[in-house]
């Protein structure tokens, strides 16, 4: 009997990536198509929504093509989370470009608000803290500087709902609960839009979308969107939840890395919502069909491969991302110099929107290797930090973390990073788990997977990294980054 298949959109930062998982294992098949990057003033990043839906079709198209429509059982959805656009729900016009969670243009008026002493409430209803990642005042900026009617014709929504709305041919207008969570307006305990909230950054709750499970059937595509019709749409969550569930970390006490634009670690604090941690976000880390809700404590970290993306495009050190590891790996050390890529303001435990990238240590002796290998460790020295006050925080010893992402294919990183934490590090045979996470989603909600342990069943190691015996030289090298990033901090206040 021919295997079935449930593909998942990956619609990340810089491009769109749409897999089919098999319920064989069968080899997957996968086609990938990247977007414009629009920078129209410093600490400004946008994207055409358009494009990104464009990607979306041909990629989707692609796969089903060579799969065979018959085979595909769902589609999972999972996406950059806090970007945000408004569109028009009669006509699916864009009013503009999206805001992408990287930017920083409502920084003041966090600020504002945090002088209005809202932060308090902020954190104890959604998790989060008055940082311009999240999307609320992109919400209220995108509705107070662009000619945008408040009407009952108005969506305001992540890339997760404008997908589901292209899908659906406008028949569904939904985003799921764990990209819900992220937007700074909704209550993480009862899973529903804050009226006080929406208030607060003069957001119109009619203008949102419905808020549904992770795992459920949300709509059925349309043909009349430009690829084949009557395919569930059932399974939608923001790509560090996703991977947080692809990397079978479904118990309390798991944790995942995943190295991708930014770096984010999460882990599964269960059923019972957390009260707010400092340095950490709290945040919902999926809802399944059944209603049971998991929360993660969060450490967000803005700029990891974007780094390199920068020393490749920005720089001309490398070519291609693939020769990161190898011109790191060409040195045994950086030769003291450290590089702080607050390229988009320093994240968590630090939430500092005003830092700037800084590298220091530079000496006539420095070349291209010096600095693409102390790129490479600023991110296993970033997931420190946030691992660091993450157990500070919640008391909870980090017995192992599991990693994926484009740049844990290096080995040296992963080393680095266990070296870094004191723990062994677990790299799995598929590090897409982001996709994964969405594929399983969809396909628990459709009966592809019977049950949670049946999905994560599949998991399986590709390489553990134990760490080094020296931790008092890891430890001086960590003092010294932290020097580093006090030179960063507040550089643009």
């Amino acid at each position: 009997m021919t295997s079935q298949c449930v593909i998942a959109i990956d619609a990340g930062t810089t491009g769109v990536r749409s897999r089919a998982v098999f319920t064989d294992n069968s080899p997957t098949v996968a086609s990938y198509r990247e977007f414009t990057q629009h920078y129209p003033q410093p600490g400004w990043v946008e994207h055409d929504a358009n494009e990104i839906w464009a990607a979306v079709v041909e990629t989707l198209n692609e796969v089903i093509d060579e799969v065979g429509r018959d085979r595909v059982a769902a589609i999972g959805i999972t996406n950059q989370r806090e970007t945000v656009l408004a569109w028009d729900r009669t006509t699916g016009t864009t009013f503009g470009t999206a805001i992408v969670w990287q930017d920083r243009r409502t920084a003041n008026r966090c600020d504002e608000l945090t002088a209005q002493g809202r932060l308090d409430m902020v954190r104890e209803r959604t998790g989060l803290v008055l940082d311009p990642y999240f999307s609320g005042t992109k919400f209220e900026w995108l509705l107070q500087n662009r000619d945008i009617p408040a009407d009952d014709k108005l969506a305001l929504g992540t890339i997760d709902s404008w997908l589901i709305w292209n899908l659906t041919a406008g028949a569904v207008f939904a985003t799921d609960v764990t990209n819900a969570s992220r937007t700074m307006l909704c209550d993480i305990r009862t899973r529903t839009w804050d009226p006080e909230l929406c208030e607060m950054l003069h957001v119109p709750m009619s203008a949102l979308p419905e808020i549904v499970a992770s795992s459920g059937r949300v709509g059925l595509t349309s043909a009349a969107c430009g690829v084949p019709g009557g395919i569930p749409v059932s399974g939608v969550a923001g790509d560090q939840q996703a991977a947080l569930f692809g990397q079978a970390c479904v118990e309390p006490g798991m944790a995942k890395n995943t190295y991708g634009t930014g770096s984010f670690v999460l882990l599964n604090v269960g059923e019972t919502c957390p009260p707010p941690t400092d340095g950490m976000l709290t945040t919902v880390a999926w809802t399944l069909a059944d209603g049971t809700t998991h929360y993660a404590l969060e450490g967000a970290i803005f700029v990891t491969g974007a780094a390199i993306q920068w020393l490749r495009d920005g720089l001309n050190i490398i070519d291609n991302a693939a020769e990161a590891g190898p011109l790191a790996e060409s040195i045994d050390d950086t030769g003291g110099v450290y590089f702080v890529p607050a390229l988009a303001g320093l994240g968590s435990p630090w939430w500092d929107p005003y830092a700037r990238g800084t590298i220091v240590g530079i000496t006539r002796g420095t070349g291209r290797a010096e600095i693409m290998r102390a790129t490479v460790e600023s991110m296993a020295h970033q997931t420190r930090d946030v691992v660091d006050a993450m157990v500070a925080a919640s008391g909870t010893e980090l017995k192992e973390l599991r990693v994926d992402g484009g740049a844990a294919i290096m080995d040296l990183l992963c080393q680095i990073q266990s070296d870094q934490l004191g723990v062994d590090v677990l790299r799995p045979v598929d590090q897409e788990t982001t996709a994964l996470g969405a594929a399983f989603l969809a396909g628990l909600a459709e009966g592809v997977w019977a049950t949670p342990a049946e999905v994560l069943a599949q998991w399986s190691l590709d390489a553990r990294f134990t760490p080094a015996d020296n931790r008092a030289a890891c430890d001086v090298l960590h003092s010294q980054w932290l020097r580093a990033v006090e030179r960063s901090k507040g550089w643009e206040s």
